[in-house]
């Protein structure tokens, strides 16, 4: 199937919204993707398989009637660390009482409580803190062995069955994929998903771990909501494709005051390197019950484009909420109003970009370098791997990146990147074939007009990964 989009965004970073409950009939996903996603999050720690081919097949149904490509995430949930059942379904604690927590799987009582992770256990020592329900009560360690811990409650509050538990200071013997997780990523590949994003992520190796699974068949996306990841930052983002700014579970691990820091740090390692950066949670939270949002949460937003990350997403709002469309609605809004602020690239631009010593690189500088000097209507990146456009995209140009990729899975991936309008195109076997079709695109997607400059990235010889060796310039006239 050959997908030749018309129109294109009018802005450069992209919206990433989950599919849910208030989102999961043809008409629904249809609004949400006129009203602006650029691609859908299946989030695998809710629904059933069913439920999520059901919702792939609606997407790739609309793919087929937009004509372009629409990108697929899917989210694994990851070892989410929770507490057991326990009698009665609530234990009401009070700061200074003293509790055992064990492997026991036996419902708890006002004594003992049942946590059925061994990891723990082997990881935590005294005054190490425990996090139950997203920080609603914090336990600190007192003593404890391989099997059970001591531990005493450090605030009033209430405990029920099956709530999380974070564990903040230690980093935990756990595989990042559970074996849910396992079973779900088999699932999602056969589907034929675009992206997968891993939960918890604490190193590089869990990284490599699921990329070997993969194989090739997604690009891997770590999502950043532990210290220990913080800690090994650049080799995490080294070892993935992109990564996910989590500020859900960061923010119960790490003091609230810090999240806006790390998110920054993350950012800006993520911009230095080139790799694709999105930055999730709560982003518009108020909108999951009411049609317009906070003014905080407009500025969150609208700071994260300032800082040029990739996209930005939502979560609840779009998959459970009341307002799913009006949401995305007012996320393109914010966007294409804070992009057209001349100070957004200004700030976006304090990011130096870091260059390899390599021709791509160094034809990537030289585009974003003629894009401020000549009148260029557009870039085109002709890529097969998809890491033409990347690298271009890591520049940041002031011209428009159309991305023809003769790949239809690689012009899904695009469809996550800054700036990058994504098109499947005809296979080429000349330099004069791409000048042809990449004249004709820029036209057919209304970049330009007779007069105007187009500048094409591509590789010699065609069709091989890893050669961006060429750099072309050509002007649009009447007869393309």
């Amino acid at each position: 199937m050959k997908l030749d989009a018309i129109s294109h965004r009018a802005r450069n970073a992209k919206i990433l919204a989950t599919l849910g409950p208030a989102s999961s009939d043809a008409d629904t996903i249809r609004a949400l993707f006129d009203a602006g996603v650029d691609v859908f999050r299946f989030n695998f720690s809710h629904g059933t398989h069913e439920d999520h081919r059901k919702r792939y097949e609606l997407v790739r149904q609309i793919e087929r009637e937009v004509n372009r490509p629409v990108g697929i995430l899917m989210d694994l949930q990851g070892p989410k660390l929770r507490l057991g059942v326990i009698e009665g379904g609530r234990l009401a604690v009070k700061r200074g009482d003293v509790l055992t927590l064990d492997l026991d799987p036996a419902p708890g009582t006002a004594e003992r409580l049942p946590m059925p992770h061994p990891p723990i256990f082997e990881a935590v020592k005294p005054g190490d803190d425990l996090l139950i329900d997203d920080g609603k009560v914090r336990l600190k360690v007192l003593h404890g062995d391989a099997q059970s811990a001591r531990v005493e409650v450090c605030n009033d509050g209430v405990l029920s069955d099956r709530k999380g538990v974070n564990v903040p200071g230690a980093l935990l013997a756990l595989s990042a994929m559970t074996d849910k997780d396992r079973a779900d990523l088999a699932f999602g590949l056969e589907l034929g998903v675009d992206w997968v994003a891993l939960s918890f992520v604490q190193r590089a190796e869990d990284i490599e771990e699921i990329k070997a699974l993969v194989a090739g068949r997604a690009w891997v996306m770590a999502k950043l909501e532990k210290p220990a990841a913080i800690e090994s930052l650049e080799a995490i983002v080294e070892a993935s494709d992109a990564v996910m700014v989590a500020r859900g579970d960061l923010g119960v691990e790490k003091p609230p005051e810090d999240v806006p820091i790390l998110q920054k740090r993350i950012i800006r390692v993520c911009r230095e390197v080139g790799k694709p950066v999105v930055v999730a949670t709560q982003m518009l939270e108020s909108m999951i019950a009411s049609p317009v949002p906070t003014r905080a949460e407009v500025s969150d937003v609208a700071g994260a484009i300032y800082d040029g990350v990739d996209a930005v997403m939502l979560s609840a709002e779009s998959a459970s909420g009341q307002y799913p469309v009006q949401a995305v609605t007012m996320m393109d809004r914010i966007l294409r109003a804070t992009e057209q602020d001349p100070m957004q690239r200004v700030t976006m631009q304090a990011v130096q970009s870091a260059r390899e010593v390599t021709a791509r690189d160094a034809i990537s500088a030289a585009i974003r370098t003629i894009a401020e000097t000549l009148p260029v209507a557009a870039t085109v990146a002709y890529t097969s791997s998809g890491a033409t456009a990347l690298r271009v995209a890591h520049e940041r140009p002031r011209t428009p990146i159309l991305s023809m990729t003769p790949n239809l899975s690689v012009a899904r991936r695009l469809t996550l990147v800054w700036g990058v309008h994504s098109t499947q195109s005809p296979d080429v076997r000349s330099s004069d074939e791409i000048v042809h079709h990449a004249s004709q695109a820029v036209r057919r997607h209304g970049f330009g007009e007779p007069g105007k400059a187009v500048l094409i990235a591509a590789g010699t010889p065609f069709g091989v990964s890893g050669t961006t060796n060429l750099l072309r310039v050509t002007w649009l006239d009447g007869s393309v």
